[in-house]
């Protein structure tokens, strides 16, 4: 059998043997050995650690195993750092960077000698991130999670990363907990290594990951500090050889049937609305047709059975326990929900892989015939509010809320939302419908996670915890509540929910997907032809480059000239 020619070779074996001598003397200079050079693959770790991601922070010991892994089956792991989308520091939102950060996976793929890669992803943005930047490279990937935190707990009561922020600060603004009280959860929440364990948008992607087969079983789900952690990056650095060997590249995984499986997973753990807009941005780079209406085909009858804050009640770590993704996928396999044949990393099927997976609690992991919610996933409606779509989360939303209809109270940005939301002049009540302006992909710019407005204390005072909230903005896969996101197109664009004025009446019925503005035709034409378009915030440098490229909420919100899969072949070779 001919020996497969690894990209690698064109570096450090190369026939122009002056190049040949420059690429390997430089890299002696870290101590490698002769050997390394002899046609072995070359895996690259693409690390995301920072400081400033606090998610992240373990990622160098993660390496570490990784590395071993890759000794092991007779490969040369080289790691190399990429931008690191941290989203509890990163302002103005880390979403304004994550197709900055695609990028330089991309070209840090593409130039340099790797002939496959391990991508040691977390924190919310640093998944698709990473995964947009190797699937433009097409190369063979595994992606590594670094885990959930360990479960938070103050007071006797499991408490959540994110979800009970959101709890405990409007608590404190209904008078229902004190400052000190508050302050003194912080610790508490954020006890060990590891990203968000309640199922935010971290805990989501990894199990993304895991469920489109692009990591090995068990992925989303084990603690950052657990040792089987380690074991798992330990074995993907061995398999990524193989998978070098084997020339399975990204293409082979990522599949439409393995975003059918991943969009049905999603529904069944109650996973974050983010998950939406970064499987289309990376079924987008591997030039796979994904849209709004299959994340409603596939996940729309999906009942949610994992009992997950913010849905729900338990945290990642009871997750692990009670059988973590893999008892999902079984319980949907079982049902015919599953794309059984789509190919895993691991070699194996999706449904080889999870055929014998166990659950160890019934409360944890539902059964089918017992869900959190029977209709879960993301519900996608349109109207004349929403021609190109808007998303909703029913598992985190009041079911009293579903269908509904209110007047509207507009904020034009996010400022004026914090300027008069605590007014106690605002006229509102629990029936009306708070809408959030100018917070979509050119908007803000960026998207930021401000679609899950607070309440006015006039209404929180009155026992009520939630409203209708509709914006072009994204929310925290952590946050809860009957919150539309994503309205596209966005108001920035001239979408029309930039014609939305105070009063307006607005109707809401996700059961027939629909999301209306009961204004006529004629005022609605009128208003656009007053209509202008907002000043954006930056005039040059990248956030120019954002605005002008970035696609909408229901494209991806990728920029428009990185759709597609360019290979990992370079132009030119080095002079």
């Amino acid at each position: 059998m001919t020996k497969k020619k690894l990209r690698s070779q064109a570096w450090y074996n190369s026939e122009r043997i002056k190049d040949a001598f420059l690429h390997r003397s430089w890299m002696r200079n870290q101590g490698f050995p002769d050997h390394l050079f002899d046609g072995r693959p070359v895996i690259g770790i693409c690390n995301t650690w920072s400081e400033l991601t606090p998610c992240n922070h373990h990622f160098r010991k993660i390496a570490e195993h990784v590395k071993r892994g890759i000794y092991e089956a007779g490969g040369f792991p080289l790691e190399f750092p990429v931008f690191s989308c941290g989203e509890s520091n990163l302002r103005p939102t880390a979403m304004l960077f994550r197709n900055l950060a695609s990028m330089d996976v991309e070209e840090a793929i593409r130039g340099n000698p790797i002939d496959g890669v391990v991508l040691l992803v977390g924190c919310d943005k640093t998944t698709p991130s990473l995964v947009m930047g190797a699937a433009s490279c097409d190369i063979p990937t595994i992606a590594v999670s670094g885990g959930p935190m360990l479960n938070g707990h103050y007071k006797g009561e499991l408490i959540g990363s994110g979800t009970h922020v959101w709890k405990f600060s409007e608590m404190v603004r209904g008078g229902q907990m004190t400052a000190e009280e508050f302050y003194r959860a912080e610790s508490a929440m954020s006890r060990s290594a590891g990203h968000c364990m309640t199922m935010g948008t971290a805990s989501t992607m990894g199990s993304m990951v895991e469920a489109l087969g692009l990591g090995m079983p068990h992925n989303a789900a084990i603690p950052a500090v657990d040792a089987r952690r380690y074991v798992l990056a330990h074995m993907a650095g061995q398999r990524v050889v193989d998978l070098v060997h084997q020339d399975v590249r990204l293409s082979r995984i990522l599949t439409r049937d393995a975003f059918k499986n991943a969009i049905r997973v999603n529904g069944a753990i109650g996973g974050s609305t983010n998950a939406v807009i970064h499987l289309l941005a990376m079924a987008g780079r591997m030039g796979i047709d994904l849209s709004l209406d299959d994340w409603d085909e596939f996940g729309r009858d999906i009942p949610t059975i994992v009992d997950l804050q913010p849905s729900g009640r338990f945290l990642m770590e009871d997750f692990y326990y009670a059988g973590g993704v893999p008892a999902v996928i079984r319980r949907l396999g079982e049902a015919g929900l599953i794309e059984r044949d789509a190919l895993t990393v691991n070699g194996n099927t999706i449904w080889e892989n999870n055929a014998d997976a166990e659950c160890n609690n019934d409360e944890v992991i539902r059964p089918l015939d017992r869900p959190l919610t029977p209709q879960g996933g993301i519900a996608v409606l349109r109207g004349n509010l929403a021609p190109d779509g808007a998303i909703i989360k029913p598992s985190a939303a009041d079911p009293k809320l579903m269908t509904h209809r209110g007047r509207a109270i507009v904020f034009e940005s996010i400022e004026e939302l914090h300027e008069r939301i605590d007014d106690p002049n605002l006229d509102v009540d629990e029936t009306c419908v708070l809408v959030l302006k100018n917070c979509g992909p050119k908007g803000y710019p960026g998207m930021a996670e401000v679609g899950n407005m607070p309440l006015p204390p006039k209404v929180l005072e009155k026992g009520i915890t939630d409203m209708v909230r509709i914006s072009d903005a994204r929310m925290s896969g952590t946050a809860y509540g009957t919150v539309v996101l994503h309205v596209a197109p966005e108001a920035a664009a001239g979408g029309p929910l930039a014609l939305v004025q105070e009063g307006d009446m607005v109707e809401l019925d996700v059961p027939n997907r629909r999301l209306h503005l009961d204004v006529s035709e004629e005022e609605l034409a009128r208003r656009r032809a007053q209509w202008q378009a907002p000043a954006p915030a930056m005039s040059s440098g990248y956030q120019k480059l954002y605005v002008d490229h970035v696609m909408q909420a229901d494209k991806g919100a990728d920029f428009d000239f990185l759709v597609g899969c360019r290979g990992a072949e370079v132009p030119r070779e080095s002079h």
